[in-house]
């Protein structure tokens, strides 16, 4: 027996499908259980490729002090004035989103500023993920669940490897 089990009516993410709809940008207030703070030198150049290329938007901006970006439900990310990084450190956040999503995504980074996408690529863990560096060198991996197969590869290993016995078809 296992505790894990599937909760996605808790989150914004929905069921992972090649039909899946990413949920509306969420406009609302809460406590945030969790956001990434990330330094910029350049406010006016981070907010354009967070927005454009990521697909977030200006929630709340105290210009000089800080500018909150938000996706869906849970994904605030909070630029804020200082030196940016000179290169990319080795962590990374990532951020979730359908399927559909990947590859505008990947392009939209791209034509902001070309060379800053790795992907997109299938990951052992039943995803398609495209990493972004931003230009404040933040890594930033979007990730697409793909429909579990029971029968694949992926759901093979999950069993084999981790003793994760996923969802029957």
């Amino acid at each position: 027996m296992t505790d894990i089990f599937p909760a996605f009516d808790m989150g914004p993410v929905p069921l992972p499908g090649p039909d899946a709809e990413p949920p509306e940008l969420f406009r609302g207030i809460y406590g945030m259980p969790m956001f990434v703070n990330v330094p910029t030198g350049d406010m006016a150049a981070s907010v354009e490729f967070w927005t454009r290329g990521l697909g977030f938007f200006e929630f709340f901006a105290a210009p000089g002090r800080v500018t909150h970006l938000r996706r869906w439900a849970f994904q605030d990310v909070l630029l804020v004035p200082t030196e940016a990084a000179d290169s990319p450190a080795p962590a990374s956040v990532s951020f979730s989103c359908v399927l559909s999503q990947v590859e505008q995504i990947a392009a939209a980074c791209e034509e902001l500023l070309p060379g800053s996408t790795t992907g997109p690529r299938r990951t052992p863990w039943n995803t398609v993920d495209v990493e972004v560096v931003t230009p404040e060198n933040m890594r930033v991996v979007m990730t697409a669940a793909r429909p579990f197969d029971p029968a694949s590869a992926e759901a093979q290993s999950l069993r084999e490897d981790l003793g994760i016995e996923g969802p029957s078809a």
